[in-house]
């Protein structure tokens, strides 16, 4: 007998790690599937990505793994050997690390691995959806299509996180610059303006008033605040990151106004396209379910997938399960009611996927929209009253000299 380490999905999505006693390989993949977990990697060794977690490697990135998957796709389509295609990936990966992990892969093949075996030695790099993807064109023989449609769906995945992105960082050194504003004003230009009413017996209008003593209330008490902001989102931070606290996190960001409605699109969208090519490759529909969970980053949706699997198991279908669960939008239940009824499922997904997308730009765009001069509007608003205070103060000071 001879102790496995495991790495798997569960049914709610989330990662399984641990160890496992046993004859071969095979008899802890088929007790992993009888717990209801799905495998994505047993082996001898824990983690083969961890041996190269050494100093001076960064982190994954996803334009590594979105390049990688486009090379192999053309590579494999034009007919080059899987063993000559990762070579040649691997010479043109520029990163060390990268280069690192698909030169074991290769090694790990040349020793007898399946292709999709080495791919799970790295469950950080190759998630379960891209492992299980590649089984199913093992088995199939039909490698190359399986790495075309791989590559798309990085593609759309990549081309998606990077329009939330760009489209949120406008607004948000927006509302940097205008809250550093204020910080400039209150610091440092109304102490100077409040030196010419030290020791005068001039009356300060109420409005300047009350500025003055909240500058002096920033400039005693400031440095206590922000201490205490960067406390505050240290615990917040710290919180999220258990089981319990990032289920609020996810919940109470999906329950934002406007941005809320955007997350809950977006996650769709990746469902939807996650299970587009799952199951157009014949991947079962409850193990389909627990991947496409495991590449949801919200948790709360992520979670529901649970249920919607075990209305499947009972014979349910997709479409009514997924309907009761109430954390998907309503279009979705009924788009998969009409993929199961015609028998095209995956086109299905793959059409709700096209249209999540698009709504996802949509309701972002529209979030920018309203966020951007509502910015504008309150520290126009804030920084005008500054200098209004500013402008009476000046006022009484040139009445007094009449």
């Amino acid at each position: 007998m001879t102790t496995f380490h495991y790495k798997a999905v569960a049914p709610d999505g989330r990662p399984r790690m641990g160890t496992l006693t046993a004859a071969t390989e095979r008899l802890v993949i088929a007790e992993l599937r009888k717990q209801g977990l799905t495998p994505v990697y047993v082996g001898l060794q824990a983690s083969r990505a961890l041996e190269l977690n050494l100093p001076g490697f960064s982190r994954v990135r996803r334009s590594d793994i979105l390049f990688f998957t486009q090379e192999l796709s053309t590579l494999l389509e034009s007919g080059v050997p899987l063993d000559r295609s990762l070579s040649i990936a691997s010479e043109l990966t520029e990163r060390p690390h990268f280069r690192a992990v698909v030169l074991d892969v290769l090694r790990l093949i040349k020793g007898g691995k399946s292709f999709a075996e080495a791919l799970a030695a790295y469950p950080d790099h190759f998630g379960g959806l891209y492992v299980n993807m590649v089984r199913a064109g093992e088995a199939s023989g039909n490698l190359a299509l399986i790495f075309k449609r791989l590559a798309e769906f990085e593609r759309t995945r990549d081309d998606l996180r990077n329009y939330v992105i760009s489209s949120l960082i406008y607004p948000a050194l927006l509302a940097l610059v205008g809250l550093g504003s204020i910080a400039v004003l209150l610091n440092y230009v109304v102490p100077r303006f409040a030196a010419v009413f030290q020791d005068s017996r001039i009356r300060v209008p109420t409005p300047t008033m009350v500025l003055l003593e909240v500058s002096k209330y920033v400039q005693a008490y400031g440095w206590m605040v922000l201490a205490g902001a960067a406390a505050s989102g240290l615990l917040l931070y710290a919180y999220a990151r258990t089981p319990r606290g990032r289920l609020w996190w996810d919940t109470l960001r999906l329950k934002t106004p406007l941005l809320g409605d955007a997350l809950r699109k977006a996650e769709t969208a990746r469902f939807a396209r996650a299970m587009s090519t799952l199951v157009a490759n014949s991947v079962p529909l409850v193990e389909s379910l627990s991947i496409a969970g495991a590449t949801l980053a919200n948790r709360r949706i992520a979670g529901s997938l649970g249920t919607v699997s075990q209305g499947v198991k009972r014979g349910e279908g997709l479409a009514a399960p997924l309907r009761k669960c109430g954390e998907f939008p309503p279009l979705a239940g009924h788009l998969l009611a009409v993929g199961e009824e015609t028998g095209k499922l995956d086109e299905m997904f793959a059409r709700m996927a096209d249209i999540y997308e698009n709504d996802t730009r949509v309701a972002i765009r529209r979030f920018t929209s309203l966020f951007e001069p509502l910015v504008i509007l309150i520290m126009g608003i804030i920084v005008g009253a500054m200098i209004l205070s500013m402008l009476l103060a000046i006022t009484s000071i040139n009445e007094v000299a009449v």
